[in-house]
């Protein structure tokens, strides 16, 4: 997990943020940022930059590295600082507080605005900066590609897919987008893995959510991989989160994306509630959402 830098942030001076700043401009170019560049990069003179990399260093805001140059380059929670700092700046974010959840692709925590919402930075290629080249198509065309880059572009991505999606499907509604971070409201309840549903209760959950992918496949969206993991389910119904990897509907792999996704899906409720889940034909339910037919799992009882 990559430390809260709300604490810091707070100690953080002007020429601080031009210093990360400039870092985060020079790694567009290399993932060290050369020493001798970084002043250009962020506008302060030679002996400003070496005293404000000192007191980012000393934060663990950025990391330096000797190659065949003195090199620098931010560390997460100097990215984490210049999406917080804009936030705060923009008045979307007043305090941050306990964390929500940890995952090896996100962190998110509780912030406070005029309410309180979730606030989830995004980690992809921080510690499988492979897998997530290899998976993920907004890599595809980069030559030089930082594992910054690629959490900018899954929060976008993300942030992307909820505004197109809410409030026709039952997303986390999106607040506000900067860099590789995203506000958005708290989800209703706990993951469904978590969840422990009545008997009476299993069959419908399990509709409702279809019933959302449904909606979402019409808006034009798969969300390429739905688990038990990514949906909260609340008093008033569930909701689905985390889709940063989504797929176009006009995507070459859009059906075997949504035909896992419904397999997955049914595949978790078909283990964890044998004695109320049917027995159905997948392959089937998901044609009926790409038709927009879909009603209930039960039409499709083998």
């Amino acid at each position: 997990m990559v430390e809260n830098v709300a604490g810091v942030v707070a100690e953080l001076e002007p020429e601080d943020f031009y210093l990360l700043s400039g870092l985060e401009q020079g790694m567009r170019f290399s993932e060290w940022v050369d020493l001798e560049k970084l002043p250009e990069f962020a506008g302060l003179s030679e002996e400003e930059t070496e005293y404000r990399l000192d007191r980012c260093a000393d934060r663990d805001l950025v990391e330096g590295k000797t190659i065949q140059y003195d090199g620098y380059r931010l560390a997460f929670e100097g990215y984490d600082a210049l999406a917080l700092h804009t936030f705060a700046e923009r008045d979307t974010v007043a305090g941050v507080g306990a964390p929500l959840g940890v995952g090896k692709e996100s962190d998110v925590y509780e912030v406070s605005s005029y309410r309180e919402f979730a606030l989830k930075f995004h980690r992809e290629g921080y510690t499988n900066f492979r897998e997530v080249m290899e998976s993920r198509e907004y890599t595809a065309d980069r030559d030089h590609v930082s594992w910054l880059y690629t959490a900018r572009k899954a929060a976008e991505r993300e942030h992307e897919t909820l505004e197109a999606l809410y409030p026709d499907v039952s997303v986390p509604r999106p607040i506000d987008h900067n860099r590789h971070a995203i506000v958005m409201e708290k989800l209703p309840g706990p993951e469904l893995a978590d969840a422990r549903l009545e008997s009476q209760q299993v069959v419908g959950v399990l509709d409702l959510i279809l019933r959302e992918i449904a909606t979402a496949y019409r808006v034009g969206y798969v969300h390429a991989d739905l688990s038990e993991y990514n949906v909260a389910v609340g008093e008033d119904g569930v909701v689905v989160f985390d889709w940063p990897q989504s797929v176009d509907t006009d995507h070459e792999n859009a059906d075997e994306l949504l035909d896992r996704d419904v397999e997955n899906l049914v595949g978790y409720f078909a283990r964890k509630y044998p004695n109320e889940t049917p027995a159905v034909d997948t392959d089937a339910v998901a044609a009926a959402i790409r038709e927009g037919t879909f009603e209930s799992v039960r039409e499709f009882a083998e």
